[in-house]
């Protein structure tokens, strides 16, 4: 048999593009290249997609899209079961490569929300991850908050408006919520527009901001405890990896700390008892299969004094770098990078 053709996507149009050009970076040079064969998709953040066939550092430190001689524009075939990359040179003709499934290494909007995976849906292809559905749920806080909460699992109070709403509703709305809260854009990753605030004028400012990043915001209030996240990978059959716990001294786990650790700290495995880390790893896998996911995902939680367990979000494609929370997690039960890329392969070609 030949390599597999795997269809790697980076960048993206989305707040998230610099995170995904790292995780690229380390997926693309761990990847087993005499198992598979990657095909470089980089889409620029303006949206433009191009086929990369270059340097791979280059990607890392974000000039790929520069090397022009390296870069062709490229097209998926929506055609069902073609399976078709279009390629279009510079001399005019158009180069067919053939794939044999996505690996979609984007974070945030426009590729973790279900966009790309209905593409790929539409197209037949098989793709890494969440499916479409999945994708859209877990990308949108409150209604994955309302279907978790339906299971007995907790998720924090909250209310959610819009553009619409006037300042005086949402001062209003916010009035049985007790302070500290969380201003959030209700779809959005890597806590990109995300404030804590801890009087009520402090809210304009906090809206303001998250509504820099979606169409909707949602309040909500702070949970008393630490956060843990469960590393979950596969479809029916699933692989639990070792619960994580995040120390952040003050403040949040916001874009900066989640990239830099500069004051938090990450414990693998979590400093926790096993009976509670038992509780964690299902209600991890109730919160999994009641979004719908598959492939991969990160179920983060807080944990609070009195050992309560409260949802708080899932990245269906968490950071992918070697040192980042989902890989370690995985790499604490024996499931080193490269193998777990495989795995993550053969579960979408499974699909």
């Amino acid at each position: 048999m030949g390599k597999i053709n795997v269809a790697i996507i980076f960048g993206g149009y989305s707040s998230e593009y610099e995170v995904s050009l790292q995780s690229a970076h380390a997926i693309i040079t761990n990847l087993d290249k005499e198992k598979y064969e990657p095909i470089l998709i980089g889409i620029t953040k303006t949206g433009k997609w191009l086929r990369y066939q270059g340097d791979v550092d280059h990607i890392r430190n974000n000039t790929w899209y520069e090397d022009d001689s390296n870069c062709y524009s490229v097209v998926i075939s929506p055609d069902r079961y073609e399976n078709k990359l279009i390629e279009f040179k510079k001399d005019g003709t158009v180069q067919i490569t053939v794939i044999d499934v996505i690996f979609p290494i984007l974070h945030g909007r426009y590729g973790e929300d279900g966009t790309l995976q209905g593409m790929a849906e539409l197209s037949g292809i098989p793709i890494v991850g969440c499916n479409t559905l999945s994708s859209a749920l877990c990308m949108d806080k409150d209604k994955a908050h309302q279907l978790v909460a339906m299971t007995g699992i907790k998720a924090p109070s909250s209310v959610v408006f819009t553009r619409n709403c006037s300042q005086t509703e949402i001062f209003e709305g916010t009035n049985q919520l007790s302070y500290p809260l969380y201003v959030k854009p209700v779809k959005a990753g890597s806590s990109h527009g995300i404030t804590k605030v801890y009087q009520k004028k402090e809210l304009s400012n906090a809206i303001k901001e998250a509504f820099l990043y979606d169409e909707e915001v949602i309040i909500e209030e702070n949970i008393e405890g630490f956060e843990v996240g469960c590393a979950i990978l596969g479809n029916r059959d699933l692989t639990i990896g070792l619960v994580d716990e995040v120390e952040v001294p003050g403040g949040f786990f916001d874009y900066k700390e989640k990239y830099s650790l500069e004051l938090s700290q990450i414990y693998v495995p979590a400093r926790i008892d096993q009976e509670l880390e038992k509780k964690v790893k299902e209600a991890a896998v109730t919160i999994y299969r009641t979004l719908g996911c598959s492939g991969l995902a990160r179920v983060d939680m807080f944990l609070t004094p009195d050992n309560e367990i409260v949802f708080n979000e899932v990245n269906t494609f968490p950071g992918f770098t070697t040192h980042s929370r989902y890989p370690n997690m995985m790499k604490g039960i024996g499931l080193e990078f490269a193998d777990l890329l495989d795995k993550l392969i053969q579960v979408g070609l499974e699909k």
